[in-house]
């Protein structure tokens, strides 16, 4: 698989990543530890050397999971992990206080198993905290050696400005797709302009992008797609016409929707690294397919212009989550 840089302090990432949240929270219950395992090993088998955890995926038992997946080859990928939520719950409210964001990084290293983390994200900004201090904190951890490189998460315009005066970002991760679009209105050309790399999660909606959901899906019970406007029922079966779109393209490239979904998002930029997730090794299989998957600039304005003319129902979160919206 290709390498991708990120940032100006430029980190070299595989082209795709893997999300490793859902191996233990979010789409239902907890994958298998052995099964979730052979999984990311066979992600880096297969030339992945991108992993994103945070301390929030289950207080840490994401990170335990990548940490002890990758112990052996700790020294040839990138694992990216997050800090920002109070007591590592969402539910608790944020907290991105100096003191806090040691006791994460602390507390991120030994589940990791490691001494060092290659990209630390402020999972979310904390209105309660200067962001000078946010960034100045992890630039101390820079400076000790037990971070390389600052990320930030769904941050906005201000937030990335204010941030990267003091240390400089290396990648912004915010959710991307066909399926949400925002960032290309002011984000996408704020991170060219200071030369940020730019890491999308939920790159297949959330899999709605993959042709593998609609409106007579029924989620486990714990997947957080049930509280989530855009995935309701009524909003499944209006934003069908995008997966009809997608799924027409890629029967011209002889893909899957999941492919060309993802190879949209590769063509956007150079410095754009998908982090997809998924808990079956066949569909990280597909997935890491569509890093051959080429669209050339006829068939990137044919998909835009479709694109635009679809109208997309559903808000990201419910309103009693709107502290997980960027700022």
């Amino acid at each position: 698989m290709k390498t991708r840089i990120l940032g100006i302090s430029g980190l070299a990432v595989s082209e795709l990543g893997l999300g490793c949240m859902g191996l233990s929270v979010g789409y239902g219950p907890a994958t298998n530890e052995n099964d979730a395992i052979a999984l990311i090993q066979k992600a880096y088998e297969a030339g992945i050397t991108f992993f994103d955890t945070a301390e929030v995926y289950g207080q840490g038992a994401n990170e335990k999971l990548v940490g002890k997946a990758l112990y052996g080859v700790r020294d040839k990928v990138v694992i990216a992990t997050k800090f920002g939520f109070k007591n590592g719950r969402v539910t608790d409210g944020l907290d991105s206080r100096p003191e806090r964001i040691r006791q994460v990084a602390e507390n991120s290293l030994r589940n990791l198993q490691t001494d060092y983390i290659d990209l630390f994200y402020q999972h979310r900004v904390d209105q309660d905290v200067p962001i000078e201090d946010v960034a100045g904190t992890v630039k101390d951890l820079i400076a000790e050696g037990k971070v390389k490189h600052f990320g930030m998460s769904e941050a906005g315009v201000k937030s990335i400005r204010s941030a990267h005066a003091v240390q400089p970002v290396a990648a912004l991760q915010s959710e991307y797709s066909m399926f949400w679009r925002e960032p290309e209105k002011e984000i996408i050309p704020l991170l060219q302009e200071l030369r940020i790399g730019f890491v999308p999660f939920s790159p297949l909606g959330k899999g709605f992008l993959t042709g593998k959901v609609n409106a007579d899906t029924e989620f486990d019970k714990a997947d957080a797609r049930n509280i989530f406007p855009r995935y309701s029922k009524e909003n499944r079966e209006a934003n069908q016409t995008i997966v009809d779109l997608v799924t027409k393209i890629a029967g011209v490239h002889n893909a899957t929707p999941a492919q060309i979904a993802l190879a949209w998002l590769l063509a956007q930029k150079p410095w754009i690294a998908p982090i997809p997730g998924t808990t079956k090794i066949t569909r990280l299989e597909e997935n890491i397919v569509a890093a051959n998957v080429t669209l050339n600039d006829d068939d990137l304005d044919n998909i835009n212009q479709a694109l635009d003319n679809l109208n997309l129902r559903g808000e990201r979160y419910p309103v009693n989550m709107a502290g997980l919206q960027g700022r």
